[in-house]
């Protein structure tokens, strides 16, 4: 990207998991360059500071901007992030690539027009990546226990008491005669249940110390 260029500068970056496109422009958007990365802190940063002091720059709310908002935010420009669905639109273009998509962020956000993201803060993030984890656990020990019911289910025995899954549930599992492979995959999804309660109730008890004193979060 260039850098004679004197006034404050808008840039549009178009993200990828291992490459990033960045297009620079004037507050009139004039186009002043383009730039391709292979994607590493380093590497943004070294591009980033071609653009002047306190850049505005967009990139979309897609996978893996953590790092890109971060780095470019101590590299001191302002961060803005693109919302998925607010620039959706622009995926219908009968010509689209990496470098019309960050042209078209930078212009949103040089005439004001950007449908933008929330970009949480560092505490926030946090938070969100310890319950959508704990979120996933609950879903795959569900998945578990669900499939126990399933192998019941085929081998058309009843279930004769509430909560197999409990102190007399485990009992009652435990006196069943299965033949296998049954048997075998019920004492396997029994005990990948336990340790993902093991993990569900270490992730409870991290985020409950976290918010402890938080008023939000007892409400």
């Amino acid at each position: 990207m260039e850098s004679a260029y004197d006034g404050r500068q808008v840039v549009g970056m178009d993200l990828h998991r291992r490459r990033s496109v960045l297009v620079q422009m004037t507050g009139d958007g004039r186009r002043l360059g383009t730039a391709r990365i292979a994607n590493s802190p380093a590497g943004l940063g070294k591009e980033i500071a071609r653009a002047g002091k306190r850049p505005g720059v967009v990139l979309e709310a897609a996978y893996g901007w953590y790092w890109a908002a971060g780095v470019l935010q101590a590299a001191g420009a302002a961060v803005h992030l693109a919302h998925p669905l607010g620039v959706k639109a622009f995926s219908c273009r009968r010509v689209k690539n990496d470098e019309r998509g960050a042209a078209d962020w930078a212009g949103l956000l040089r005439m004001g027009r950007l449908p933008e993201a929330w970009i949480a803060p560092h505490e926030v993030r946090e938070l969100r990546e310890l319950t959508r984890y704990r979120q996933k656990l609950v879903h795959l020990r569900t998945s578990c226990k669900d499939q126990v019911h399933g192998v019941l289910a085929k081998l058309g025995i009843p279930v004769t008491c509430t909560g197999i899954f409990g102190t007399a549930g485990s009992a009652w599992l435990d006196q069943l005669s299965l033949p296998q492979p049954y048997a075998g995959k019920v004492t396997s999804l029994r005990h990948l249940a336990g340790e993902l309660t093991t993990e569900i109730t270490m992730l409870s008890e991290v985020t409950a110390s976290l918010l402890a004193g938080d008023r939000g979060a007892t409400r």
